[in-house]
């Protein structure tokens, strides 16, 4: 029934622990157990207590093999399986091979004292077994506390190591969280920096649509301009055509005088009345034409500049000008004909001469009021401008204030953390120290012990010379007694092997340890190599935007001096225009005329 329960449960993968307590278990059974232990990889508890195990050898040995084999069970208890000294050894071939097992219980068996020597001298190899239970085995005493120390040594092995591992894991964690700080830092510090480049981006877009809307505002200034001198050509040509006029009336009104002289004495003072006024009208207007001609000239001479860049323009002038000189030459064919249309053309002429002064005054107050909007809207956009750079430097300043204190913040938390590694690597080197102390102490006390008993030795030896002179039958008792004092101190002297052998192991791990310490610290080393260098990438993509920024700020510098220099063009421009139209008007017939009436 047992063997056909195991063959079921090889297979198993859910049952955690079998009790098989009290079964009397023998040769088959055991042959089924090491089949279970072969197979089976979830029971972690065994227990096999009342049984008959140790009383079959071969069977008990496949059983040991097995439990070597097995990498799974954690828990075994063979208390009173009739395991004597050979099962023993076995069970230590077993253990020297097994990784897993935790507690082993052999109480109430027949292992003696070879079986517990065996049992001691695979616990060197092993390191997993915490506990072992050798009591009723009529095992001495010096060989269960070596049993004990042994499991004590494992213990302490199995809690530094879970130390370290919890050391290790903590310490990982730890790196991890500071790894994932610093990328959020590092990705949060980039999308600003992105969000910088891209308000700087949009700024500069405002700025290149603010600078083209002022060039469209030139351009239409420079238009304005081109239609001013337009219409002073005009003006010049209107001027020319009065002359003509006035010349050819002059003309006219000698003929009449001298035909209708001998018309009537009454009309004789008012001829000569009206020959005054005419004469002192063309003497005006002949000062008048010079001092045009000059302030013309003056003109010509300031917009030599501007006709380099206007040939088309003065192409059209000379075309117009010979459409002109066409136009005189029939002005003067026709002039015969026109001499009873005179009163008509000089009414006409008045009141064209009072239009073109109307028309001028309201042009040059449409122009200075186009001026003066045009100035207000450019001294609004550059305080916009001026508005727009006090926010950029603003922002500029608290990107560096930012960056400044993540900065600090950074240094401090490398601060925390090295105070932190060098504080636990001083504890550990404390308590390191003191395992070191507690070591050398026993080292001491197991040689103190190996005096006295030599002390022993000899004291022993004496009373048994003295004894030998006593009686010959006590000698061999003597001897029988030297044979187990020096069998016992052949023991002593393994077991200061073993104990050298355990403390060399001990440091040994000590010095792995130490090894291990060694590589976290590297760690910690690469780590903050790791940290500068982000650090120093920081810095540098810190001084990259600075570079940026201060390119953006002379970007801008420079396109504020263009915009001032153009307004300053542009004033000196409309200034110049403004002087020239009033002294032009001051100086032109039409406002001696205005000034007349």
């Amino acid at each position: 029934g047992v063997k056909l329960l195991l063959h079921g449960l090889c297979s198993n993968t859910t049952v955690k622990s079998l009790d098989l307590k009290g079964n009397n278990l023998r040769s088959v059974g055991a042959e089924a157990l090491a089949k279970l232990l072969r197979q089976n990889k979830s029971i972690r508890s065994l227990i096999l207590e009342w049984n008959n195990l140790g009383l079959w050898e071969e069977s008990f040995s496949l059983f040991c093999q097995e439990l070597g084999a097995n990498n799974f069970l954690q828990l075994l208890d063979l208390r009173n399986n009739q395991i004597n000294h050979q099962g023993a050894g076995e069970l230590a071939m077993a253990l020297k091979q097994n990784a897993s097992l935790q507690k082993l219980d052999l109480r109430w068996n027949n292992i003696g004292l070879l079986g517990g020597r065996a049992l001691l001298n695979c616990l060197h190899s092993n390191k997993t077994l915490k506990r072992l239970e050798l009591a009723g085995n009529n095992i001495p005493s010096d060989i269960l506390k070596a049993v004990e120390q042994a499991m004590d040594h494992n213990q302490d092995r199995q809690a530094i190591l879970r130390e370290t591992q919890n050391r290790t894991y903590i310490l990982s964690k730890e790196v991890l969280s500071l790894k994932d700080e610093k990328t959020k830092q590092f990705l949060d510090f980039m999308d600003t920096i992105d969000k910088q480049r891209e308000e700087i981006a949009r700024s500069g877009r405002m700025s290149a649509a603010q600078v083209s809307q002022l060039q469209e505002a030139l351009d239409e200034q420079h238009s304005i301009m081109n239609s001013l001198k337009a219409k002073l050509q005009m003006t010049e040509a209107a001027l020319a055509l009065s002359e003509q006029k006035v010349h050819n009336l002059g003309e006219l009104l000698n003929a009449a005088k001298q035909e209708q002289a001998s018309m009537a004495e009454r009309h004789f003072m008012e001829l000569q009345q009206q020959k005054q006024e005419g004469d002192d009208r063309e003497g005006k207007l002949l000062r008048d034409l010079s001092a045009a001609s000059e302030k013309n000239l003056l003109l010509r001479n300031q917009v030599d500049e501007l006709e380099k860049k206007c040939k088309i323009q003065q192409d059209q002038l000379f075309q117009v000008k010979q459409d002109l000189t066409n136009t005189t030459a029939e002005l003067k064919l026709r002039a015969v004909q026109a001499e009873e249309r005179l009163e008509m053309e000089k009414r006409r002429f008045k009141q064209s001469l009072e239009d073109m002064e109307s028309l001028r005054v309201k042009e040059v107050d449409h122009m200075t009021q186009h001026i003066e909007a045009s100035e207000r809207s450019m001294q609004d956009r550059i305080q916009r401008l001026e508005a727009i750079r006090i926010a950029l430097e603003e922002e500029l300043s608290q990107v560096k204030a930012a960056a400044l204190a993540e900065r600090g913040q950074a240094e401090e938390e490398l601060i925390k953390v090295r105070s932190q590694a060098r504080l636990e690597e001083q504890q550990r080197l404390e308590h390191l120290e003191e395992k070191l102390r507690l070591v050398t102490a026993s080292w001491d006390e197991a040689q103190n012990c190996c005096l006295k008993q030599k002390q022993m030795v000899t004291e022993a030896q004496a009373k048994a010379n003295q004894l030998s002179l006593h009686a010959d039958g006590l000698r061999r008792r003597l001897e029988e007694l030297q044979q187990d004092l020096k069998s016992k101190e052949e023991e002593k002297v393994t077991e200061v092997n073993k104990v050298k052998v355990e403390l060399q192991e001990q440091v040994g791990h000590l010095q792995a340890e130490r090894t291990a310490q060694d590589g976290l610290r590297e760690k910690i080393a690469a780590l903050e190599r790791q940290l500068k260098a982000l650090s120093s990438n920081h810095r540098e993509a810190l001084l990259d935007k600075e570079g940026e920024i201060s390119m953006l700020l002379e970007k801008l510098r420079m396109k504020e001096a263009d915009i001032s220099r153009m307004r300053e063009e542009e004033a000196q421009r409309a200034s110049f225009l403004q002087n020239a139209i009033m002294a032009y008007v001051q100086g032109s017939p039409l406002g001696t005329l205005s000034s007349r009436k």
